[in-house]
């Protein structure tokens, strides 16, 4: 369609149906409403291919410059300190901390030293005037080396008795008497709970598929087949599914459960065919200073998973605005949380879409939004508790939440709504209960970034072995996650910890496993056993 002006008429040139144009007079109401909506059609284009640009080429953080000079820093360095926020009523005051002196730092205390000693030659120890130099002190400089990983073989010496007298024949016990071996997760395999805890910390912690350990242990002089060390994951989980039973107990004894959930490929999964999306779902809650991490695997994407989970829990759940959470909405027993991280992303879309360094509206938004995380870098920094917390959040960032929703509603009325900025703004007006809610419990977080940071595990782990063969390896997969970075979130080095439990809880009795879970461990506890003699 085109149009022209030929004096004070307007034409517009239209495509029939038979290749023909027909050329219309109008006038410049009815061109108005022609050119309008193409128009804004071209600005949501344009604004989407520079976003589109941004995430292919620019830099994926969501930090924003701060100070007169808003040009990024050439180098990594450090943050720039916060700056002040425009509004002096609602001024905010981080508080102020002392930072550690550059350098390299000091190399653990725990760490094994070997000292080797550099001496000057005897002839060089003696002085001018005859006399010999004394020694007066030394200067020590300390460097770091490593040892390759070894392969050793742990050799089980079961020793014999019988009787060289009657033969046995005396006796109703077996003629013959042997020390009886360990019990053991794998009791008739080539793998120690040390090499077991190696190869899954390997893949589930460090993201290395079992094909790449495969070539590893070649290359130390070792045959281990990727199916075996598969096959080994299947039998460690299922030997473990008493402590993601007590996990799973723990999780729902807390004031706060986050959940979020991500795609997995799963190729024999029967509900579908293998290119279609399976999920893996992460839960984290139980007490504030023993927090528990669970990943469990489903085949869809539906709310039942979260519903059958969250089913009779008391407290606060915080999620993103999927709908799939919406039957949290208005639950009498349950206080549901939006993350505000959702809604921050929007307005930074529209800044990063935007034609010119200053995007107006976007910018505004973002500050108030900037405004609440200050105020929950201050909770941080003075370590308040729940109730001060909710105090903080009642006087502070209630005036500043009303200000944000009263500006949403003013926007909501200027902007089209197909526009990256129309659409933040519908966002943030839509899931506004959700967003202000986290106000209301001192437990609750601002975002769901625990959560997500407890998935950027797996999500990088799925970059590198791409997809899982069956239903009940990626089940394997969930309850290894689930073990590590629970370990992970109680301060436990995670080697140490699966060493420990794959090591004990053969021999632990049903009753007593609970003392295994990583939330009533310290990392004193993870004592490595002593080497054998001569090794």
């Amino acid at each position: 369609m085109l149009y022209f002006i030929a004096k004070t008429t307007f034409y517009v040139i239209v495509k029939s149906m038979k290749n023909s144009h027909l050329i219309l007079p109008v006038n410049e109401d009815e061109l108005q409403k022609i050119v309008l909506p193409l128009e804004q059609e071209i600005k949501r284009l344009s604004e989407e291919n520079r976003l589109l640009r941004h995430e292919l080429f620019a830099p994926k953080s969501e930090k924003l410059p701060v100070g007169p000079n808003p040009q990024l820093s050439l180098f990594d360095m450090p943050e720039n300190p916060p700056e002040a926020p425009e509004d002096s009523e609602n001024e905010i005051i981080v508080p102020e901390h002392t930072r550690q002196k550059k350098g390299r730092k000091k190399l653990p205390g725990n760490l094994p030293r070997i000292d080797v000693v550099h001496d000057i030659p005897e002839e060089e120890k003696n002085c001018a005037c005859g006399a010999e130099l004394s020694r007066i002190g030394e200067d020590v400089s300390e460097k770091l080396d490593i040892i390759p990983a070894k392969i050793r073989v742990i050799r089980n010496v079961r020793l014999k008795y019988a009787c060289k007298n009657c033969e046995g024949a005396l006796s109703d016990d077996k003629s013959v008497k042997i020390a009886p071996v360990p019990p053991q997760i794998i009791p008739k395999g080539l793998a120690t709970a040390g090499l077991l805890a190696h190869i899954m910390i390997a893949k589930f912690c460090d993201a290395l598929p079992f094909y790449r350990q495969e070539k590893q242990f070649a290359r130390l002089g070792i045959h281990i087949p990727r199916q075996t060390m598969c096959n080994w994951a299947m039998k460690v989980a299922e030997f473990c599914l008493p402590i993601l039973s007590l996990l799973r107990e723990d999780i729902r004894g807390g004031p706060l459960i986050n959940v979020d959930e991500t795609p997995v490929q799963v190729l024999k999964e029967p509900a579908h065919v293998a290119k279609r999306k399976s999920y893996m779902w992460v839960f984290k809650g139980g007490a504030v200073s023993k927090p528990v991490i669970i990943f469990q695997y489903h085949p869809t994407r539906s709310g039942d998973v979260a519903k059958l989970f969250l089913n009779g829990y008391q407290g606060t759940v915080l999620t993103d605005a999927y709908s799939g959470y919406g039957f949290l909405n208005g639950h009498p027993k349950i206080l549901h949380v939006y993350c505000w991280a959702h809604a921050r992303r929007m307005f930074m879309n529209v800044k990063k879409a935007s034609s010119s360094k200053k995007s107006g509206s976007a910018d505004e938004a973002l500050s108030m939004i900037k405004k609440l995380y200050s105020l929950e870098k201050i909770a941080r920094c003075k370590e308040m508790s729940p109730a001060e917390i909710y105090e903080l959040r009642q006087n502070l960032a209630k005036p500043i939440l009303a200000k944000f929703h009263n500006w949403l509603n003013k926007k909501q009325r200027q902007v089209t709504p197909k526009s990256l900025l129309g659409k933040a703004v519908n966002y943030c007006l839509n899931q506004w209960i959700g967003l202000q809610n986290y106000i209301m419990d001192g437990n609750a977080e601002i975002d769901n970034n625990s959560v997500e940071n407890a998935i950027r595990p797996f999500a990088l782990g799925r970059r590198n072995w791409l997809f899982s063969g069956t239903p009940e390896g990626a089940q394997a997969s969930a309850l290894l996650y689930s073990l590590i970075e629970t370990a992970k979130a109680n301060d436990l080095e995670p080697y140490r910890y699966l060493r420990f439990l794959f090591e004990r809880i053969p021999r632990t009795p049903a009753e007593d496993v609970r003392q295994l879970l990583p939330t009533n461990l310290v990392p004193e506890d993870l004592i490595l056993p002593d080497l054998p003699s001569g090794v």
